[in-house]
Order: structure tokens, then sequence, then C-alpha cells
């Protein structure tokens, strides 16, 4: 397969897309008040502790305090505490999640124990995999480095780990796990052997480490570059803990554009391809240090026509802002954004013979799955997913829909579990979610609808504008008012022979002086008292 990274680069804005065979397949923006988040390492403070739902709200200096679930407390939170105290050396017992339980302190703080307990997790083959996790304590006010996992998703805030791990080129530092890892991509007995004996050779007691898939073949010199490097950004860090006072950020991590050229810049990537001068030398340098064997597939764009047009990318993305994505059969999948899941629709579109019935669902069913699976990618949709394909009466067939999907989702680097089609031809799956949608990057909520894509309708505003004159005329002997309403709801009021607006006058016995006010949403009104001159529109409100 042929892997292209092309970067379009603006004041404002900083866009990454990923080809695969000359069409999108990923994509990443970057704009200010947006920066990437994940990654970054934080030394916050316990802000409350909730045994109820097996968690912890860290304050890190954000807006909303970040969630950490007793899952995401590593083993390392005593080495945590010993680098805060700065002299306790002393080893003692690690901490995985538990069962909780509150108590009070000495000083009046929630104090939450994990006890000893087996804890089990579902492992992708359908077995369990058993782990133990000794005692610790975590309490209200406690010092704690976390680093972020995910980014915030509408209300909720950024989930963070205790586990630190700072990614380079070739390796993953684990400043407080001894253990050397290897990535699974990575199959070759000998070179796995190899590198491993290289790492252990270098790394300092009582670190560890995953060796990444690009580390694959690559020299002593440069691994051993990457590690020194990392363990020099891991001593800023050690050293801005002993100094800042918590909530501080004490380690940021690389731009969106830097961390995809060191995670996804591989042999398998023929060409990256940028616009910018500046960030072209950036990108350049970066590469000549860390691989200078791939620095010829750097390459500066100088064209007149847009990059991102000379690519065909631009007309990838403007459909991303669509629900419908057409399919070549001439079906279509329908993608829509809920609350609680994503659920996509896939219909047969003109492609319905009434012969063959079963086959011509077949097909569609499996072109859409391909095409699901590219814009779960591309869209960067995460958490829950409902697909709901057409009807298949063959066990056989359902099996081949569901086994093209997990095929086309081993393209993904993100977590994701799927299940068989249900009976009702449903299949359900979760996609690990990190960062916000790219649909709600590139876009904002309407300010009319709220984001719903519904507005109340102008009879339901015209009934509600009536009770409230109604309760007002119950309680009030006034009778000249003032209307400020929406255009819309303006005209509607005003037009015909017998205007909506004079029937009402007549029927309640009032005076109403109509003002259009472009501000209010449709389904807001606000009514002005002329004797008081004041609003008082909630006084006579349901």
């Amino acid at each position: 397969m042929k892997k292209d990274i092309i970067i379009n680069s603006t004041a404002n804005e900083h866009r990454i897309a990923i080809l695969e065979d000359s069409k999108l397949a990923e994509l990443f923006v970057e704009t200010p008040g947006k920066e990437r988040m994940v990654g970054d390492i934080y030394f916050g403070k316990v802000a409350k502790v909730m045994p109820g739902i097996r968690a912890a709200f860290i304050d890190i200096g954000l807006q909303q305090d970040a969630f950490l679930h007793f899952s995401d407390i590593g083993s390392s939170l005593s080495e945590y505490n010993a680098m805060f105290e700065d002299d306790d050396d002393e080893e003692k017992p690690s901490a995985l999640p538990g069962e909780a339980q509150a108590a009070e302190g000495g000083n009046g703080a929630a104090v939450t124990t994990i006890s000893t307990v087996e804890r089990r997790t579902s492992s992708h083959n359908g077995g369990h995999e058993r782990r133990h996790a000794l005692e610790v304590s975590i309490q209200k006010g406690q010092e704690i480095l976390v680093q972020i996992t995910k980014e915030p998703v509408g209300k909720k805030g950024v989930r963070v780990t205790s586990e630190i791990s700072l990614p380079g080129r070739f390796l993953v530092l684990l400043p407080f796990d001894g253990k050397v890892g290897v990535s699974k991509k990575l199959t070759d007995f000998k070179e796995k052997r190899r590198l491993r004996r290289i790492v252990r050779s270098m790394l300092p007691a009582g670190f560890g480490t995953i060796i990444r898939t690009v580390a694959d073949g690559k020299e002593e010199t440069l691994i051993k570059q990457d590690l020194e490097e990392l363990l020099r950004v891991w001593r800023n860090i050690e050293k801005a803990v002993k100094t800042e006072q918590a909530p501080a950020l004490v380690y940021k991590d690389m731009t969106t554009t830097s961390s995809v050229i060191r995670d996804l810049f591989s042999d398998k990537v023929e060409h990256v391809v940028v616009d910018d001068k500046k960030m072209f030398k950036e990108i350049k340098a970066y590469v000549q240090w860390m691989s200078p064997d791939m620095l010829d597939r750097v390459e500066y764009y100088k064209g007149k026509e847009p990059v991102f047009d000379k690519y065909g990318v631009e007309k990838d993305i403007q459909g991303l802002m669509s629900k419908k994505v057409w399919l070549k059969s001439g079906g279509y999948i329908f993608i829509e954004k809920t609350e609680a899941m994503t659920v996509i629709d896939v219909n047969s579109g003109r492609y319905a013979a009434k012969k063959e019935q079963e086959q011509n669902s077949l097909r569609t069913d499996l072109e859409a799955a391909r095409e699901i699976s590219r814009q779960l990618r591309l869209r960067d949709i995460g958490g829950i997913i409902v697909i709901d394909f057409i009807d298949l009466d063959d066990e056989k067939n359902k099996k081949k829909v569901y086994d093209e999907m997990k095929k086309e989702l081993k393209k993904e680097r993100a977590k994701m579990t799927i299940l068989p089609l249900t009976e009702f031809g449903l299949m359900q799956m979760t996609r690990q979610r990190i960062r916000q949608s790219v649909q709600m990057s590139l876009s904002d909520a309407c300010p009319t609808c709220g984001g719903t894509g519904l507005v109340q309708s102008k009879t339901t505003t015209i009934n509600q504008i009536e009770r409230w004159i109604k309760r007002f005329k119950s309680e009030s002997r006034e009778f000249r008012l003032q209307l400020n309403v929406n255009p819309v709801i303006s005209a509607y009021l005003t037009q015909g022979a017998i205007s909506r607006l004079t029937k009402i006058m007549f029927k309640f016995f009032v005076r109403i002086k109509l003002v259009t006010d472009p501000a209010l949403p449709m389904d807001e009104f606000h009514f002005i008292s002329l004797k008081q001159n004041k609003d008082v529109t909630e006084q006579y409100k349901a």
C-alpha cells in the first residue's frame, strides 16, 4: 500500500492528511485554541475522591478537573510520592486498581484505600487476564503526577493516568517500569532479541521501555540518541516537579504535526509533502537527526495550486461535513452522531434489484463495511458505534460482512472491539476515543438549534405567546405590552389580511407593539410592560 503525508500550513491552521493509495485515510487539524493535549504531563492535586465511581478528580489548572479512574492509577504511585518527598528512597508497595473504601484521615481529608484484589479484564480472544493490586491511599489535597490520555469531549474534561510514558522516535520511555517490551508488529525473533539486548545495555536502573516498530533494523547509535533525549526530558520533568507548585504543566508534548512525523513517518511512507517553508525546515532537521536515510522523502511543495487541491484532499474534507456518504454501487451510508453513540445506517439506494436480493444486499453490505471502516478513521469517530446493515437471511453471508469489517479494521491504530451481527442485522463496536472527532474540530454547534438540527415550530412559539398573555391577563389589569420576537416569528404573526397578532389582541383585549430582534432565537420571546417600562416575561411564565 502506497502511503503519503501531505501537510498544509497557514497562520491559523495546520492540516495533516494521510493518504493510502492516493485516497484520504486520516486527517488531523490543529487550530489556535484547539491544540493537541494528549501526552501533556501535569503536576496536579487531588481535588475530590469518589469511591462510588472508583475515580478521583485532579486539579491540573484547567477549567474542568481531570478524571482519573482507579484503573489508570499505575504501580508507580509510591515512586511519585518518593520523588515529591525528595529524600525517601525506600521502595513502597505498588498500586493497581481494586476495590475502594472511603475513610477519614487524621486531617479530616477523605482517604481512599485500594485493597488487595484480583481484577479480571476481558481480552480480545474471549479469555481473561488476572491482575493483582496492592494497597495504596489517595486523599484529597495529595499531589500527583498525571498524563493526559484523552482530550475533553463535549462537557467532559480530560482523562488522565498516573502511568507516565514518554514517546520518542524508536522508543517509549517508562520512567517507573523496569520492563523492556517490543511492539507486537515486530515479528522477527532475532531482530527483537537484538533490539532488547541493545536497549538493556544502555537503560538506567529502574527505567523501562517499549521498542517501537520503526526501530526495526536501526543502528545502535540512533537508538542511543533517542534514549538519551528521552532521559534528558525526564530529568527536566523531575526538576520541574521539585520546583513547581501544583497545579502546573511540567511537560508539553509535541504539536500535532511533529507527533505525526514522529509516530507515522515510517518506511511505508513514500513522500512527506509540506507547503510551508519554515515547517519544511523543521521537519527536515528532525528527520536528519533521527532517520537520515529517509531525508530524501521530505519534499517542499512549490506549486501554485493549493497542495490539498493538487492531491484531491480538499474535496474529501468537504464531504466530512455531510451525514450521507455515497457508495460506488449507488447505495449510501448515513452517519448520525448522538450524545450516547454514533449510529450508522446502510441503505441500498438505487442498487435494489428484485432478483437475487440476498446477493445484492450482501454486495452493498460488503462495500459499506469497507467505507464505514474508512469513515471511522477519517472522521476519528470514537465511543459506542452501532451499524444497521441491510438485512441478510443467510448466516454465512452475515459472517462474511463481519469478517470483512474485521479485516478492514486491522488498518486501525485505535483500539477497537467488534461483535458479530445480531438477529436484527446490527453490528456493535467500540472505538478508542482520544480526541474530538474531525467534524467537531471543523465546526461549532448551530446557535439556533444548539446542534440538534431541529428548531421549535412557529406554531408552537405562537401558542406559547398566547398562553403567556392568558396568564398575564388573569393577574394584571394592564393592557399595553411590547413583544420582542425573532424576525421569522414577527413575519408569521403579521401575515394575512387579518393577522394572527390582530386576532390575539382582540381575543385577550390587549394592545401589543411588535418589535423584531434578530438576536433572539425562534423559540424565545420577551414581553415588556409599557406602563412599568420593564421586562415581565419571567413573571408570567409557566
